[in-house]
């Protein structure tokens, strides 16, 4: 079983990669399974038909998914090519406490096979830019970022598993900030998401990005897998054809290796549990 369970499309404002085209690449790839989880980041975008004035960044728009074409035209993927692949409807929520309510309409107004929970963004202030951390200290920003998140499990619960859990990490300027002076809040934060039955991703875009750990790190997959936790996914975070799939045979060696002896796939927001092959 060949699934990856984080892929964008032309429908997330950050990809230009045509879905027709994707589900193509990944037939020729001889993967089994795809979920598509375009970006929704209510505070710094706005839907496609908000009528308010859509930003545009290095010439491109914006925006959240457009939500009817993007489910319509899933329905047509499933209908060319439903005997070659299995396709899944998922969405990112990149969601902040501010932002829950928006959420959960969106939730409530169509039918989802799966939805991960990420923080891209917190007071609406945007990692990738710098423009969180800027002004705060490696702890102030990292321990900020981790508040958020418990926070969120705490408050939100109409979600299948965390994305990419220790992301700031990707874009901490100043080194790795240790895994024991956060360790606490993460064991809160995972019990909460065990207890909910809630899951974690293995995001294997780490390799591309030239980090020197997992995403999430192996302490925190070990710590989890500790923990009881046996909810997990394996995405590759793709926006472009070199992405997709990548590193997903890796991804499962890597938990085999922490003692994960089954990752999952979902439907209609119901997990199920495929076993390591031996």
């Amino acid at each position: 079983m060949f699934a990856d369970y984080h892929v964008h499309t032309a429908f997330s404002d950050d990809s230009i990669y045509p879905m027709e085209q994707v589900v193509q690449d990944a037939t020729s790839k001889k993967i089994d399974e795809i979920c598509f989880t375009e970006h929704v980041d209510y505070g710094i975008k706005v839907d496609w038909d908000s009528g308010k004035e859509i930003v545009y960044r290095n010439g491109e728009p914006c925006a959240n998914c457009n939500y009817p074409l993007y489910m319509k035209t899933i329905k047509q993927m499933k209908e060319r090519y439903g005997n070659k692949i299995t396709i899944k409807t998922g969405l990112e929520f990149g969601m902040q406490m501010h932002t829950i309510k928006l959420y959960e309409k969106l939730f409530s107004q169509y039918d989802l096979d799966f939805v991960l929970l990420s923080i891209h963004q917190v007071n609406d202030l945007e990692f990738w830019n710098q423009d969180y951390q800027r002004g705060k200290t490696q702890k102030e920003y990292n321990e900020g970022y981790y508040d958020e998140m418990l926070q969120l499990v705490k408050s939100y619960k109409n979600y299948s598993v965390l994305a990419h859990m220790d992301l700031i990490t990707r874009y901490d300027n100043d080194g790795v900030y240790s895994f024991e002076k956060i360790k606490n809040k993460i064991t809160e934060i995972l019990k909460i998401v065990i207890g909910d039955g809630k899951g974690i991703e293995l995001n294997t875009s780490s390799r591309r990005y030239g980090l020197s750990d997992s995403t999430p790190c192996r302490d925190i997959l070990t710590l989890y897998y500790n923990l009881g936790g046996n909810i997990i996914t394996i995405g590759s975070d793709s926006h472009k054809p070199e992405h997709l799939g990548a590193y997903i045979q890796e991804g499962k060696e890597l938990l085999r290796s922490i003692g994960f002896t089954q990752y999952c796939t979902f439907e209609k927001m119901k997990q199920y549990f495929i076993l390591f092959r031996i």
